[in-house]
């Protein structure tokens, strides 16, 4: 089985591997171009954004910089995503996010890891890497750090700063370092939005 091969089945493998290396480049260069457009390209960007990402779906705004280990190659993104500045994605294994998600700034998901027996980080330094997954409608906070092989439900919040390394279930506020369950989302959160601020909710519909 070759070091590509492994990598693909999540083993322990070489990611100096030269196959893996020049597999990995060809994809690198194309997010290199996407961070150089102005911001003001949107027609330019969306048809990198096609180009680079395993899946792409329409009205998507990710800002520059966006930092991806594979020039997002192994990255699954729905429809209607919102990216905040330096989205870090560690994307050795894939990444699915689903419709809607939105991302803070300096948020990473990072699939890859590496062994904690001392000798297999040695020459070669071993990898493994376990896929993510971000269900519809997620709110990453800004800072966050999303571990390997962690699962999302839809409609979650994830608070600012914390470190998932665990999954997370649909429909809940969760926090901290390690990330947790604080409470469900609620009735109380169609009433108000920010420290018992009131949604106006005449003037939205509107």
């Amino acid at each position: 089985m070759t070091e590509y091969e492994r990598m693909e089945k999540g083993l322990l493998y070489d990611p100096a591997d030269e196959e893996v290396l020049t597999e990995q480049m060809s994809y690198k260069d194309k997010l290199w171009e996407f961070n150089r457009l102005r911001p003001s390209q949107l027609d330019e960007r969306d048809r990198l954004m096609h180009e680079m990402f395993a899946e792409c779906g329409s009205n998507n705004q990710l800002e520059s910089p966006v930092n991806s280990n594979w020039g997002c190659r192994h990255v699954h993104m729905g429809s209607n995503i919102f990216a905040n500045y330096n989205l870090t994605l560690v994307d050795d294994g894939h990444i699915y996010i689903g419709d809607w998600a939105q991302f803070g700034p300096n948020v990473t998901l990072a699939t890859a890891g590496h062994p904690i027996l001392p000798e297999l980080r040695e020459d070669p330094l071993l990898q493994y890497n376990k896929d993510i997954h971000i269900g519809r409608n997620v709110w990453i906070g800004a800072g966050t750090v999303v571990c390997p092989g962690v699962r999302i439900g839809e409609n979650s919040v994830i608070g600012a700063g914390s470190i998932v390394t665990r999954d997370i279930p649909a429909d809940v506020v969760a926090f901290g370092n390690p990330c947790r369950v604080i409470r469900k989302i609620s009735r109380l959160d169609r009433e108000t939005f920010f420290r018992g601020e009131k949604i106006d909710w005449k003037e939205l519909k509107k």
